[in-house]
C-alpha cells in the first residue's frame, strides 16, 4: 500500500513552539538545542522534514536553532500541488520582494529582530543566519543586525526574473558590503551547477558586491539526490537544495561535505571565546 504524503510529515515534537513578536508582528518560531543561536530560515514550501533534519544537525553540533514559520504548513512533506500553492501565495505576499528592482523584502527586518531576540536568549559572540532557496539572500541582509556574524546563503532563488540580480535594495547592499568589510565577516554560499534558480551569474553578483568575503561553492549537478520529494521533482525540476531535498546521506558524498562545512563554519564563529 502506498503511503500518503501526510504519513511522512514531521511533528516537530522535539522543538519548542513559541511566538516571537518584532515591531508588533508575531510569528511562530520552532526552537531546539542549547548554546549560541542560529536562525535557520526555511526554503520553499516551508519547514519540511528535510529542513527539520538540517536543524537537528545544527542542534547536535552544540548550537541552538530558531526556525521561523514564514510560509507553508510546519512539518509538512513537500507535495507538488500544495507546495506550488504556497509558492504562489508567497510571490504575491507583501512580506517578500520576488522581482528584480523591488528592493529588500520587508520580512528581513523581522528576521533581524529575531536574531536580536535569539542572541539575548542564548548569548555567545553572535548569531548565525542560514537562508535557503526563497529565503537564501535573507541571510545576507541579516548582517545589517550587528548580532549576526555567521551568514550562510544557500541556493538563493530571488529575484525570480533576473538570474544575475540580488534580492536587496541599493542602500542595503552598500551597508551590507561596508559591514562585511569593517568586521571581517565571511559569507559562505552553496549552489548546484546548472541550478536554474540560482545561477553562476547570481554568485558572480555576490562576489562583485562582497569581494573575497564571499565564499561561493558549487557542487556538481549529478551529486543531487535523484529522487527528491514531489515539489522538488515536479515544480523545482532541477538540482537545487544542497542540504535538504537534494541531500544524499552517504559518507564522503559532496552534499555531506557541504553540510559538514556549514556546521564547522558556524561552530568556528559562534563558539569562539
Amino acid at each position: 500500500m502506498t503511503r500518503s504524503h501526510t504519513d511522512l510529515d514531521d511533528p516537530l515534537a522535539d522543538f519548542t513552539r513559541t511566538t516571537v513578536t518584532v515591531d508588533g508582528v508575531a510569528k511562530t518560531v520552532h526552537v531546539t538545542g542549547s548554546g549560541p543561536a542560529v536562525v535557520l530560515m526555511p526554503e520553499m514550501p516551508g519547514i519540511s522534514p528535510d529542513v527539520a533534519r538540517f536543524a537537528r544537525w545544527i542542534r547536535d553540533a552544540g548550537l541552538s536553532v530558531y526556525v521561523p514559520s514564514l510560509f507553508g504548513t510546519d512539518g509538512a512533506y513537500p507535495a507538488a500541488d500544495a507546495g506550488a500553492a504556497v509558492l504562489r501565495r508567497a510571490c504575491v505576499s507583501a512580506e517578500f520582494r520576488v522581482l528584480a528592482g523591488s528592493g529588500t523584502s520587508p520580512v528581513a527586518a523581522w528576521l533581524r529582530g529575531l536574531a536580536r531576540f535569539a542572541h539575548a536568549e542564548r548569548g555567545g559572540p553572535g548569531v548565525g543566519a542560514i537562508g535557503m532557496c526563497f529565503t537564501g539572500n535573507f541571510a545576507l541582509t541579516m548582517v545589517l543586525e550587528p548580532a549576526v556574524i555567521a551568514p550562510v546563503v544557500n541556493h538563493p532563488s530571488l529575484p525570480r526574473d533576473d538570474p544575475a540580480a540580488l534580492e536587496i535594495g541599493d542602500d542595503d547592499a552598500a551597508a551590507v558590503a561596508a559591514r562585511v568589510a569593517r568586521d571581517g565577516l565571511k559569507v559562505l554560499a552553496y549552489r548546484f551547477e546548472n541550478d536554474a534558480f540560482c545561477t553562476g551569474q547570481r554568485f558572480a553578483a555576490y562576489r562583485a558586491l562582497l569581494g573575497d568575503a564571499f565564499d561561493g561553492r558549487v557542487l556538481p549537478e549529478d551529486a543531487a539526490n535523484p529522487e527528491p520529494p514531489p515539489f522538488f521533482r515536479d515544480v523545482v525540476g532541477c538540482a537545487h537544495s544542497v542540504v535538504t531535498a537534494h541531500f544524499v546521506d552517504e559518507a564522503g558524498h559532496p552534499t555531506v561535505r557541504a553540510r559538514d562545512e556549514i556546521l564547522a563554519f558556524l561552530a568556528e564563529r559562534l563558539k569562539a571565546e
